[in-house]
């Protein structure tokens, strides 16, 4: 086990930006294309993070103009800590993804799993991983998969896909990248960071941090997750600048 990182460790969850949503899609986004990604990143900034992470789909579609993905790859750039992002459902890696062009692969501060690393990053100052797997296509997966071995103090997971419980017929949900209870709970992980959900909560096991972070434009907020000295988590809302856009949003899954 690598050396443990023994300060407070301060960490900010969101999901689902939409950047660049097309109103022809049945999405809501703000007139100016970043600003949920900037909301988040001042938010972050607030916070004094030393990680965000982005738990799936901030991108809409992997139809952007370059002159967009310059400005996100550069307001990204700015961002004075590391950012994690999960490839979600409406992202996914696929050979035109968004995060195989050079404007944000070349952004040194961003780590794309799945791509810039394979399923896990270490941040050994930290002492802390982040793991998940990437929507690799537009096809039904298993968010979660297999646990990890811990190897540092602290271990974060990131996951994509519709938190469901025994009692919710299946065949109901086929093909929205399904995440139950036990998968939750099989992970060990200090902190689950989920997306997929433009509302937020807290779903699982009560012992088991998992949290949507909802999307900006619908909760308003983001997860400001604190990892303490003395091995507790502490999870906080912390209101965005945003206005709310419920309007023809659906508060489950996007």
């Amino acid at each position: 086990m690598s050396v443990a990182s023994h300060r407070e460790v301060v960490l900010v969850h969101s999901s689902d930006l939409h950047l660049s949503a097309d109103p022809i899609f049945g999405s809501s986004c703000s007139s100016n294309e970043l600003s949920a990604l900037q909301e988040v990143l001042a938010a972050a900034t607030a916070a004094r993070a030393d990680l965000l992470i982005l738990a799936g789909d901030t991108f809409d579609h992997n139809r952007q103009p370059s002159q967009l993905l310059d400005r996100a790859a550069r307001t990204m750039g700015e961002f004075g800590a590391p950012i994690v992002i999960l490839p979600g459902n409406h992202d996914p890696l696929t050979p035109d993804s968004v995060y195989r062009r050079a404007e944000l692969a070349a952004t040194s501060n961003v780590c794309v799993l799945g791509l810039t690393v394979d399923e896990a990053v270490v941040f050994p100052g930290l002492g802390l991983e982040v793991w998940g797997r990437a929507h690799l296509d537009y096809s039904d997966m298993a968010p979660l998969g297999r646990a990890r071995y811990r190897s540092t103090r602290w271990q974060l997971a990131a996951a994509h896909g519709h938190y469901v419980e025994e009692s919710d017929k299946p065949d109901r949900l086929l093909g929205s990248w399904l995440i139950r209870r036990e998968e939750l709970s099989a992970t060990g992980a200090d902190y689950i960071a989920l997306g997929h959900w433009n509302r937020a909560a807290r779903v699982g096991d009560q012992r088991i941090n998992a949290y949507y972070s909802g999307c900006p434009d619908y909760a308003g907020t983001v997860n400001v997750v604190r990892l303490r000295q003395d091995g507790a988590v502490e999870v906080t809302r912390v209101p965005l600048r945003l206005p709310v856009a419920r309007a023809g949003m659906e508060a489950e899954e996007t």
